[in-house]
This record gives structure tokens, C-alpha cells and sequence, in this order.
């Protein structure tokens, strides 16, 4: 099988990799983590003007339409750079609910401000007790005159402090629904915090929300929201896969510069053993995105989650795995915040838990299999 990108996909990684080399080094990362916003509206707008905000908007929307690929290598670079800026919660996921749930007059209203970066969404939807299933959120829309108040609460919403607009899933009269919430709607509460690797997200409460009938996407968006998750977990798991390469890269740069005994510990043997280990994961890791790039947009869902599942599972356990002995091999200093390896580690711990943990991916593969 050929797994060589086209011209047109591999200026899209470099120019991505090339802008996030130069604008988004260690030191000015790290700035940005220890601001109050926790994130950068330059950035964004200048993410805004290479097109990468409109990777993932099809070409009749006045998007660039790169496909599952395309929102691939950037998220693979943008892991790799340890993004804070909410590419894949809005750029992505928020954005593909949209293209996937909106009317022609909801797509032509919001996609255009998305793409520009003018405007912020995010999908609110796991809940404390329902993760990411979708039949079992208790968040309720209940028809008020022309339009409809919303009631419940999502739990650690990425990127929800900086939004503009929350996408929330509700259940209503019809099924679950899809409604577009202006982030200053009053009832609408955000309780801001920090995931374990810095990045900002909320907890959201919903008290008697109330919004317009235009705020409602499509009808039943069941099975188009299972498409939305399961296109995000495939450009998470990319996005763990890039920082998997700069933690490993770090590593192996590390051994060849320090010092024991008078050589670098690089080549103790034992040591290049567990490099070697580490290599391996990482190549695994690389097939499994492939794998869920392939397969996030099938038709058929059950195909479609159990291999994006799998690939949750296994570049889950490739980070533990990766992350643990990076930290191992560099000693004390792997865990202090002056090296970028305890970034690395903390982003990757963050992704084992984002979008069902490794365990919950397990579980679901495992019944799968048990149902077959």
C-alpha cells in the first residue's frame, strides 16, 4: 500500500511545520502557557491566513476541502508543536458539526467567521457520566413559543473559556439535537480550568438557556455526531502522534549529549534496547493514524468506530509507554517544565483521557468483539 502524500498535501505539512518552527518555539510557547488566556489571537490569526482554519471546510463553502489526510498532517504537526490554540476543538470538530448538522444558511452564516478566525466554536458535549456516548446525555432542549430552552451541564469542554459559540448537544422531541449557543446567552455559565497538560477548557452549566429557532442544527443528529467524534478522535490521535515524535526525538537527542562515566549514555547498550522499544511504538503509532485517517469517514459506523477505537487504544498505550521512558531516560530533569519532554509527557497524558480514555476505548472494543 502506497502511503506517499501528493505535492498538494505535503506543502500543507511544511508550510504548517515550517510556520510552527518559526512563530511557536519553546520559549514563547511556554509564555503563552503561563499567560492569562493560555493562548495567542495573533496565532490564531495567522493560522487563519495560511488557510488552516478552512482545512477541514469543503471547497463549495469556500473552504480548502483537504480531507481526512489533509486534517491529518496538520494536526500532526500541530501536536508536534504542542499547539494551545483550539485548532482541533474548533478548526476541526466544531467545524465539521457544522458542515455535517447546519443548513445552507447556517453553514454560509458561521464557516466564513471560522475560517477567517473572527469566530470560536466548540462542541459541548460530554458529560460527567456519558463521556462521549450520545444516547445516554441528560442535557434537555424543551420547545418555548418559536424556539427552545436548554437545561443541563458538560463537563471539561476544551477551549470553551476563548469560544464564541458552543455547539450543545441536547436531547428534545425529536432525538438529540444539535443547537448553537453565543457564548455571552444568559444562563449560560463557564467554570474555566486547566487540563493536566495547560491547555483551557470549562465545565458548562445550562439554567433555562433560552435561543432562537435558528439555533437548532438539522433534526435527529445522531448518527452525525457519531461521525464529528469519530473524525476527531482520529485528528487527536494524530495530534498525539507528532508530540509522540518530539518526545522520542528529544530523547535521542538527550542520550547523545549527556554524560556518564565520561560517554554519552546513548551508547549503553540497555539503554539503546529501550530507545530501540520506544522506536517500535512509535511506528505502530504511525500505522494506527493511518488506519483511522482511512477509516474516520466510512459509511458504515461500526467499521468506522472500531477503527478509530483501536487507534485510541493502542496510540494511547504507545504514549504511556513512549512517555514513561522518556521521562525514565532523562532523569530528574525529564520532569521539571524546563525541558519540553515533560510538555510532551503531559500532552500525551492529557489525550489518553480527551474523547474516552484508553480504558473506555478497550471496553468498547472488547464488546465489539464479543458481539462478532
Amino acid at each position: 500500500m502506497d502511503f506517499s502524500f501528493n505535492d498538494e498535501q505535503q506543502m500543507l505539512l511544511d508550510t504548517t511545520q515550517r510556520f510552527l518552527a518559526s512563530a511557536y518555539g519553546f520559549e514563547q510557547r511556554h509564555k503563552l502557557l503561563e499567560s492569562e488566556a493560555g493562548w495567542s489571537r495573533e496565532i490564531w490569526s495567522q493560522l487563519a491566513e495560511l488557510g488552516l482554519l478552512a482545512v477541514d471546510i469543503p471547497e463549495v463553502d469556500g473552504g480548502i476541502g483537504a480531507g481526512p489526510v489533509g486534517v491529518m498532517l496538520v494536526a500532526q504537526a500541530t501536536g508536534h508543536g504542542l499547539l494551545l490554540e483550539p485548532f482541533l476543538s474548533s478548526a476541526i470538530i466544531a467545524t465539521d458539526a457544522i458542515v455535517r448538522c447546519g443548513s445552507d444558511a447556517q453553514r454560509a452564516r458561521w464557516l466564513p467567521a471560522l475560517a477567517s478566525g473572527e469566530r470560536i466554536a466548540v462542541l459541548a458535549h460530554e458529560e460527567a457520566q456519558s463521556g462521549i456516548a450520545i444516547d445516554t446525555i441528560t442535557t434537555r432542549a424543551t420547545r418555548s413559543g418559536e424556539g427552545w430552552i436548554l437545561s443541563g451541564a458538560k463537563s471539561v469542554v476544551y477551549h470553551a473559556p476563548m469560544a464564541d459559540m458552543l455547539l450543545v448537544t441536547a436531547r428534545d422531541d425529536q432525538g438529540i439535537g444539535l443547537f448553537a449557543v453565543p457564548g455571552d446567552t444568559q444562563g449560560l455559565t463557564r467554570h474555566p480550568l486547566r487540563t493536566v497538560d495547560g491547555q483551557r477548557a470549562a465545565d458548562i452549566e445550562l439554567e433555562n438557556v433560552e435561543v432562537g429557532a435558528d439555533a437548532r442544527l438539522g433534526a435527529d443528529v445522531t448518527a452525525a455526531l457519531a461521525e464529528v467524534i469519530d473524525n476527531g478522535i482520529a485528528a487527536l490521535c494524530a495530534d498525539a502522534f507528532g508530540a509522540l515524535e518530539r518526545i522520542l526525538k528529544a530523547t535521542i537527542e538527550y542520550s547523545r549529549s549527556r554524560k556518564q562515566f565520561g560517554v554519552p549514555i546513548g551508547s549503553f547498550q540497555a539503554l539503546q534496547h529501550r530507545m530501540a522499544d520506544m522506536l517500535i511504538q512509535l511506528e505502530q503509532a504511525r500505522s494506527m493514524v493511518y488506519l483511522a485517517t482511512s477509516h474516520c469517514r466510512d459509511a458504515d459506523p461500526v467499521a468506522r468506530r472500531a477503527a478509530v477505537s483501536g487507534a485510541k487504544v493502542l496510540i494511547g498505550k504507545a504514549a504511556r509507554f513512549i512517555g514513561q521512558q522518556a521521562v525514565q531516560l532523562h532523569g530528574g530533569m525529564g520532569m521539571t517544565d524546563e525541558l519540553d519532554v515533560s510538555h510532551c509527557f503531559k500532552r500525551l497524558l492529557a489525550f489518553e483521557l480527551r474523547f474516552g480514555s484508553t480504558d473506555a476505548h478497550l471496553a468498547d472494543c472488547r464488546q465489539r468483539l464479543r458481539a462478532a
